[in-house]
């Protein structure tokens, strides 16, 4: 990747975060109207069968740090250290979908150059992985922060937190990305 590479591929994931953090308000206010109306409308059905299989796994994933955790469906209980459960649900907004969006608009700049199919699998790949894995953590610590702090933290967590951590990781990864998978390729002047 050459140098103008990386700056463009830097400057549009940049660009892109701007953009995310100005529209976080409106997305926010208006989030939970929109995911009501798309629930009603039937608009949200296919991605809502993803809440079920993503609740399993945040409950495996809140299981392994000693949280009391289960899932029926979109729901999901956790228990605080006092016995109380809080419950949540994930609905077909809150899986994540935002974030692999990003990712894919992030790897139309990221790729760009002469990198062989292999690097670019591997981008794909680990990317991939990365973001399901953080949309994950995700919302295992939107459902400890409900537990423990409470129901208004949570949510602020979710609606801020959580992208604001997703923009930190899609920089990291893609540092790691143009410095260790996508090594520069020799200029044509040399």
């Amino acid at each position: 990747m050459t140098r103008e590479d990386t700056r463009f591929a830097q400057l549009t994931l940049l660009a892109g975060a701007g953009l995310i953090l100005l529209a976080l308000p409106f997305v926010t206010t208006y989030n939970d109207f929109l995911t009501e109306g798309a629930i009603r409308l039937g608009v949200a059905g296919p991605l809502q069968a993803v809440g079920p299989v993503e609740a399993r796994m945040v409950v495996t994933l809140l299981r392994l740090i000693g949280v009391h955790a289960g899932a029926s469906g979109s729901d999901l209980v956790v228990w605080d250290f006092t016995g109380r459960p809080t419950n949540l649900f994930i609905s077909w907004n809150c899986i994540g979908w935002q974030s692999l969006i990003l990712f894919g608009v992030s790897l139309i700049s990221g790729l760009r150059g002469g990198h062989t199919l292999e690097s670019r699998a591997q981008v794909l790949c680990i990317g991939l992985a990365g973001t399901m894995l953080l949309n994950l953590l995700r919302v295992a610590a939107v459902a400890v922060i409900a537990a423990t702090v409470g129901v208004g933290p949570a949510i602020l967590f979710h609606d801020y937190g959580g992208t604001i951590l997703f923009v930190g990781f899609l920089f990291a990864f893609w540092t790691f990305a143009q410095r260790w998978i996508l090594p520069s390729q020799p200029s044509q002047a040399e």
